[in-house]
């Protein structure tokens, strides 16, 4: 009894793949038809996708230092990048209207964080190890580190680049 279950679920999933890439091909972000004269291949090249970057981030992190507002998976993915100057960990929550306010601030004017200062913006409900590491208790926290990511300072409140880069100590 249960193979035989076993085998339906499998031979489900597989038909959903299946119809979930049957006619078409993604292309730019867009779903397009398939061309029927077109043989399948599997052998061709995925190709390449742009990164969603802000305007203040460079696309070679070796080549030049980056700063502004940056995702926590970019930052983490190359720490050093970030780390000729000050570097401020944002800990915000979509349902929090103070977060949402200062994300607004800051990127409607990017050029309010002065150069070489990086905030980095962590989710407050998914990246709990780092709320617990830094004692963050509350959404809208910021969290200044180090270039070996230890502690510098921490505060809530402020709203613009300007009020961030006032706290940098």
């Amino acid at each position: 009894m249960r193979s035989t279950v076993l085998r339906a679920a499998v031979g489900a999933a597989a038909i959903a793949l299946a119809v979930a890439g049957c006619g078409s091909s993604t292309t730019g972000g867009t779903a397009a038809p398939a061309s029927p004269s077109a043989p399948a291949s599997s052998s061709a090249a995925p190709e390449p996708s742009a990164p969603a970057s802000s305007p203040a981030v460079v696309e070679s992190p070796s080549a030049q230092t980056r700063d502004g507002l940056v995702s926590y998976a970019d930052y983490s993915a190359d720490p050093a990048a970030f780390s000729a100057g000050p570097v401020v960990l944002f800990f915000h929550a979509d349902w929090c209207p103070k977060c949402r306010e200062t994300k607004e601030n800051l990127t409607a004017d990017p050029a309010s964080l002065p150069d070489g200062l990086t905030v980095v913006e962590v989710d407050f409900d998914t990246e709990t190890g780092l709320r617990q590491k830094y004692g963050v208790t509350v959404q809208h926290t910021f969290v200044q580190v180090d270039a070996g990511g230890e502690k510098l300072s921490v505060w809530t409140g402020t709203f613009t680049g300007q009020d961030i880069a006032s706290k940098v100590v």
